[in-house]
């Protein structure tokens, strides 16, 4: 009987699917930046019927785009609702802010302050403003891109903050890319957060640098904190990035750093993002069970 009503409701166009609840472009007033910054949620369906608290994910845009990337791009309701209607995921908020093209962390100079935004302002804000669980083992953050640095930046600097990570596509910095790349390129994305590019060889490579790249720091840094974090990693055979997040997933297993590492056919754009965010939504899904 079931099957067939839901044959009938989608002879009639109407969606077997639960309804959760998309609010794009909401405001929140930052002191840290100095402006209103915008952002998206994404609410479970049962969320106005029951005063339940829910686990968040914390879903990074890439570079270009804003709040409303994964909204319009990524099909984030129409996947989450599939995927929690069909038990596959818990129900869980998907908070989504812009952060324009500040990779996710506080500038060299400190004139754009996006790091203390994210875990001052926004972070605190979603958990007073919609009913969370606000603890480490209900905290997810994921990313694609520049989000994807985003992502794994901010496990690596705050792993008490986060259960899990999804990197998609992640834009880390790999050393060749920092010490071979022309000036116009670097000057186009990377200076207004890593500083002007100074000296040859390995004066390219600057502690700031160090401090705010996910393959410096597990270069540098003491990575048994990072083992508290379950991490999932993805990126096209044909990305141009997959050097990258293979040097990544290299680097993650000689620290022995338990890590999910997948490579599929797809390159750098929202066709390949849609597909993997069903796995993500799984994997960070599981990281919020006991």
């Amino acid at each position: 009987m079931r099957n067939l009503i839901c044959l009938l409701m989608l002879a009639v166009g109407i969606s077997t699917y639960s309804q959760g609840n998309l609010q794009e472009s909401l405001k929140i007033k930052s002191k840290s930046l100095n402006k209103t910054v915008e952002y998206s949620v994404y609410l479970p369906q049962d969320y106005d019927q029951s005063n339940r608290k829910y686990p968040v994910l914390y879903l990074l845009h890439g570079y270009s785009d804003d709040e409303t990337g994964w909204t319009q791009f990524g099909e984030v309701k129409k996947i989450g609702d599939a995927l929690i209607s069909d038990l596959e995921v818990t129900d869980m908020i998907i908070a989504m802010p812009d952060a324009g093209l500040d990779f996710y962390f506080n500038s060299y100079d400190g004139k754009i302050m996006y790091e203390d935004f994210f875990f001052k302002e926004f972070i605190p804000h979603i958990e007073t403003q919609y009913r969370v669980r606000a603890e480490k083992q209900f905290r997810a953050v994921a990313g694609l891109s520049m989000g994807g640095h985003g992502a794994m930046l901010y496990a690596f600097k705050h792993p008490d903050m986060f259960a899990a990570v999804g990197a998609l596509s992640a834009a880390v910095l790999t050393r060749e890319f920092v010490l071979e790349s022309s000036d116009e390129e670097y000057n186009k994305y990377l200076r207004h957060s890593f500083g002007e590019r100074k000296g040859v060889g390995e004066e390219r490579i600057t502690a700031y640098m160090k401090a705010n790249n996910p393959l410096f720091m597990l270069e540098n840094d003491d990575v048994e904190p990072f083992k508290t974090v379950k991490y999932y990693i993805d990126c096209g055979d044909d990305d141009f990035l997959i050097k990258n997040n293979m040097e990544l997933h290299a680097l993650m297993l000689d620290k022995k750093i338990p890590h999910e590492f997948r490579v599929r056919d797809g390159d750098h754009n929202w066709t390949y993002w849609r597909t993997a965010l069903p796995e993500v939504l799984k994997f960070i899904s599981s990281s919020f069970h006991r």
